[in-house]
């Protein structure tokens, strides 16, 4: 082992997400929080403001156009 490969800390994996608690959210409403958050914007009153007009005036598809 070189210092390089030393100094860099081990990461764990004890084991992978089971799938009932993996889900992409299509079957649940969205919310102002969820659209806030995944536009990159901080939980504020303006950013929610902001979310709750983007999801009446576009449904779920205000979210959509924010994920990849």
């Amino acid at each position: 082992m070189n210092e390089e490969s030393a100094a860099q800390p081990e990461i764990e994996i004890e084991s992978a997400t089971p799938d009932r608690l993996l889900h992409t959210g299509a079957c649940e409403e969205v919310t102002a929080e969820d659209l806030a958050l995944a536009s990159g914007r901080d939980l504020t009153p303006e950013s929610l403001a902001w979310a709750r007009r983007r999801l009446a005036e576009r449904g779920r598809a205000a979210i959509e156009e924010q994920l990849p």
